[in-house]
């Protein structure tokens, strides 16, 4: 039976309430389908392994919390797809300290990555081969969407867990799907024509000085070429669609040495460990992860430490912060709820971001400054934020979902509404604050998305609704922290409100960072 055809939710709802068996199920269960969707987002780069680890030691954390247990598979691969995202801001973040390191990736290596050995296996078939390495070729985020499609061509994910998890409507996702099918049919053309012999005598021109690496400035040249080339397009009309190629390629199979390491840890019983192995073995078409209970694995010794403290001391491990340490760099995981002294507001920055310069468009109809939001405040009463890196784009909302939206002088007193909230003394800490709307519902964050819900009088709410504020990028603005994910902060991306970890980066501190101006209303 596959993950879709199974019902879970008793198993969630057991594993919330406390039951070890229950939660070793799931993890055993979802494991190959977390690890597919890593392993082919990142390209089989040598830090799947840990991703990996990190989201499953988010979800052991975060299971307690989630509200609506039949909703665990899109959960998961929400969760699966911010680490990866998180993967790849480190990566950025370290490019100039790992150049050198990079050039080893020239050096063939006994223990090849698993597209590699993907590739190798399926020789005899070319197609199957040129679409695993298209997939190379991909914009960061078109390989998780394409990780997410091979799961549903795999019926591992329906196109409903798809939209869930990436935020968006079905129909939205049914877009954001066909742009990156279109991005990968063009990378076929591209790996077709820089293998075909010969080769065409203008396609050589073109990649004159290419260092033979996946890049997206040489898809870009290379498609341009290809796009009016009818000799690198000649045997495009006969090829087998992808989605067919996919059901057809292998699982990835789980390394052995992963699942031994979370049985030898706890995190996985001895049972749940060969059953993750023979789940995978069984999908894969292969015997290797048969021998996972057994065979010894290579994680982090600090996230083996974590992973072992949320196994053994749940409430305990909870609250305490997870550091992983590989080579010169070290970096935070997601960050963690954290126990508060009296008299202290927990609300550290992850890293310092870089500034932004400051803004030169005003507002439609110039509203002053709030009052001491230059000191990183939140003055009471009615306020308006609006948006540092898109002036005259003010936090709103849009059914249940806060989104940014522009105020025009001629907008609607319902529209003007929406973009004024009654800033209060936080619900969970009044040394913080609190927004609500003028419906009466209050801003909060829920499964990382920054919503519109009523007071349900939980201590939980409470925390989900109140934030703490520091001072942001530019002068007079500010950023607004959770108050239960010390850390973490709110910030507009993808159509969306959503809380997030700092990357340290100029972009992601405008995204954050917000002008407090007087209301709209």
């Amino acid at each position: 039976m596959g993950l879709m055809d199974a019902d879970h939710t008793g198993l969630v709802i057991a594993a919330q309430a406390g039951d070890d068996r229950a939660r070793e199920e799931l993890i055993a269960a979802y494991l190959p389908l977390v690890y597919n969707i890593v392993g082919r987002a990142l390209s089989g780069h040598a830090d799947a392994d840990d991703v990996v680890q990190e989201t499953l030691l988010r979800v052991v954390r975060d299971l307690p919390a989630l509200r609506a247990p039949e909703s665990f598979r899109s959960w998961l691969v929400s969760i699966t797809l911010r680490q990866i995202n998180t993967h790849w801001h480190r990566q950025r973040t370290f490019a100039g300290r790992t150049t050198v390191l990079d050039e080893a990736r020239q050096i063939p290596d006994i223990g090849a990555e698993p597209e590699d050995v993907t590739i190798m296996r399926l020789h005899a078939s070319d197609e199957r081969r040129q679409v695993v390495e298209a997939g190379r070729w991909l914009d960061p985020d078109h390989r998780a969407l394409l990780s997410l499609w091979w799961q549903e061509c795999a019926g591992s994910l329906s196109r409903a867990d798809i939209a869930a998890a990436t935020g968006l409507g079905v129909a939205h996702a049914g877009v954001r799907l066909q742009r990156m099918r279109e991005q990968l049919e063009l990378s076929r053309t591209i790996v077709s024509a820089l293998e075909a012999d010969p080769r065409c005598p203008q396609l050589n021109e073109t990649v004159a000085g290419w260092d033979g690496l996946p890049a997206s400035v040489w898809r870009k040249r290379i498609a341009r070429h290809t796009r009016g080339c009818p000799v690198c397009t000649a045997t495009t009309a006969e090829r087998v669609p992808a989605e067919l190629l996919f059901r057809s390629l292998a699982t990835l199979a789980v390394p052995a040495g992963l699942v031994a390491a979370l049985a030898a840890k706890g995190l996985l019983s001895g049972t749940a460990a060969s059953a993750a192995g023979l789940a995978t073995a069984h999908v894969a078409g292969t015997a290797t992860a048969t021998a996972a209970a057994t065979t010894g694995g290579g994680l982090h010794s600090a996230l083996i430490g974590k992973l072992h403290a949320v196994t053994a001391h749940q409430l305990v491990g909870l609250a305490t912060g997870a550091v992983l340490i590989a080579g010169t760099a070290t970096y935070v995981t997601w960050p963690e709820p954290a126990q508060r002294e009296p008299g202290v507001i927990a609300a550290p920055a992850v890293g310092t971001p870089t500034p932004v310069p400051s803004r030169t468009t005003t507002p439609a109809e110039p509203s002053p400054v709030s009052p001491s939001a230059s000191a990183g405040t939140v003055p009471h009463g009615a306020q308006s934020l609006e948006s540092v890196d898109q002036p005259a784009l003010y936090l709103t909302y849009a059914g249940d979902f806060a989104t940014l939206g522009r105020v025009p002088t001629s907008s609607s007193t319902q529209t003007r509404q929406r973009a004024t909230f009654t800033v209060i003394g936080g619900l969970a800490d009044t040394r913080c604050v609190t927004f609500r709307a003028a419906d009466g519902r209050y801003l909060r964050h829920h499964y990382l998305r920054l919503r519109l819900s009523s007071n349900d009088g939980s201590d939980l709410f409470r925390e989900d609704a109140t934030f703490c504020p520091r001072p942001g990028a530019v002068a007079g603005s500010v950023t607004l922290h959770a108050h239960n994910y010390p850390g973490s902060v709110i910030r507009h991306r993808d159509g969306g409100i959503w809380l997030d970890g700092s990357d340290g980066t100029r972009a992601f501190a405008g995204q954050a960072s917000f002008i407090l101006r007087r209301s709209w209303a």
